[in-house]
Formats: structure tokens, C-alpha cells, sequence
């Protein structure tokens, strides 16, 4: 049998229309209206694409900012031969060949990885095991770079990364159930701007098919094709 739905979201189903589609800011003053967690739950774009995730030039990747943070504590580490620069700019680890063998012994207690340029070098070695859990150094992604301090800030401020899963799909975290509302209308559309803006330049058809909001315990609520047809 089907699991049944707990009471909090059967609440939350009765708090508004959820067959209908909404602009962005009625859609979070809906998602503000359905009851809270016990814990400060994180507010999540979800994005589906008409991209072909198996073509190798459609790929959607990319990082932005987000104007509020992320309200989330980040844990940096940095791949560095100047370990005490990258404490000082506000790493939480930093090093090279000790913070190298630590990870290969399975340490994995951190959410960012940056690596300087002459590191990766050595750093590449880890693919292994920091590829598949979303933790590879990528300039791409911004995390390779030699101004560690603005690396560091940058992340600790609430920068976000977006990457396409197998299926066509993205999901973001756009801060807390705690933000305001204009707060968080603000870094979703932030993020809305910044995966359209990253549309592949060969993809023909239509880019976003859906952009659903919802928090981690509440259910989605569908946005209004307005906010992103655009792209």
C-alpha cells in the first residue's frame, strides 16, 4: 500500500490550490502559509528541462550568487601550498598532501572543495572519490582559482551550484522556511536568471518545461510559466 501522507502535509494540501500554477512571489506567500517543520527547512527550486542530457553540448552547469546567503553554515576546505593564506582568508581546512591522504582515507566532513591552479595538478588524483558526491575542484564551478579569498568569500556568502542530473533535472536550495518572503523571492529569481542564462547555445525548443517550489517537508507548489519562458 501507498504510504499515507503525514497530517502536516495534509494540511499543507489544504492551505491552497495545488492544480494551479502561480507567479513567484503568490507562489512562496502559498509555501509561507503551509506549516512549519520542527527544524528550519530549506527552500528548493526544482527545475525540469526539455534539454537531452545525453548530448554532450547541452549540458546545464553553473554557479550564482544568491543576494541573501543561503542560510546555511558552509564548510570550505581548500587544496593549497600556503595553507595558513586560505585560514586566514576563512577556510576551514586547508592544505595539500596530509588534507589529500585524509580525504583518501574516507574524510569527507566538508560542502566546498577549492583548489589553486598548481594544485589540481595533484589534486586531479581525487576524482574518484570527490566526482561522484559533487565535490571536485571545477573552474567551471568557480572552485579552482588562485584568488583564494574571494573563492572562500564567495562561497561562504551563499554562492549556489546548479548541475543537470541524467534526467534533465535541477534542484537549488534558495534559503530557509526563516528567510522573508521578499528574500526569498529575491535569490529564486536569481536562480531562475541564472539557469536560463546558462540555456545551451545549440539546444532548439523549449528549455524549461517546469519550475516547482516547495521546502524540505512541504509539497510543490508549480510556477506559472511567466516566470521563465523568457528563455
Amino acid at each position: 500500500m501507498p504510504a499515507k501522507p503525514s497530517k502536516r502535509y495534509r494540511s499543507a494540501v489544504q492551505a491552497a490550490d495545488l492544480t494551479k500554477d502561480y507567479g513567484l512571489k503568490d507562489a512562496i506567500e502559498v509555501l509561507s502559509k503551509f506549516p512549519k517543520a520542527k527544524f528550519d527547512e530549506t527552500v528548493e527550486l526544482s527545475f525540469r528541462l526539455g534539454v537531452d542530457p545525453a548530448q554532450g553540448d547541452q549540458m546545464v552547469r553553473g554557479t550564482t550568487p544568491l543576494p541573501n546567503g543561503s542560510g546555511k553554515k558552509v564548510r570550505v576546505i581548500v587544496f593549497t601550498d600556503n595553507a595558513q593564506a586560505a585560514l586566514d582568508a576563512g577556510a576551514d581546512v586547508a592544505g595539500l598532501q596530509e588534507l589529500m591522504a585524509k580525504i583518501t582515507e574516507g574524510w569527507l566532513e566538508f560542502d566546498v572543495a577549492i583548489a589553486t591552479t598548481e594544485a589540481m595538478k595533484q589534486v586531479r588524483t581525487l576524482a574518484r572519490v570527490l566526482g561522484p558526491k559533487g565535490l571536485m575542484p571545477n573552474p567551471k564551478s568557480g572552485t579552482v582559482t588562485d584568488d583564494i579569498a574571494a573563492g572562500i568569500k564567495a562561497v561562504k556568502a551563499g554562492r549556489v551550484e546548479f548541475k543537470m542530473d541524467k534526467a534533465a533535472n535541477i534542484g537549488v536550495g534558495v534559503g530557509k522556511r526563516s528567510f522573508t518572503p521578499a528574500q526569498i523571492v529575491e535569490n529564486a529569481a536569481a536562480v531562475i536568471e541564472a539557469i536560463g542564462k546558462a540555456k545551451p547555445a545549440s539546444f532548439k525548443g523549449q528549455y524549461i518545461k517546469t519550475v516547482v517550489i516547495s521546502s524540505s517537508q512541504s509539497p510543490g507548489v508549480r510556477l506559472a510559466s511567466t516566470e521563465y519562458n523568457k528563455f
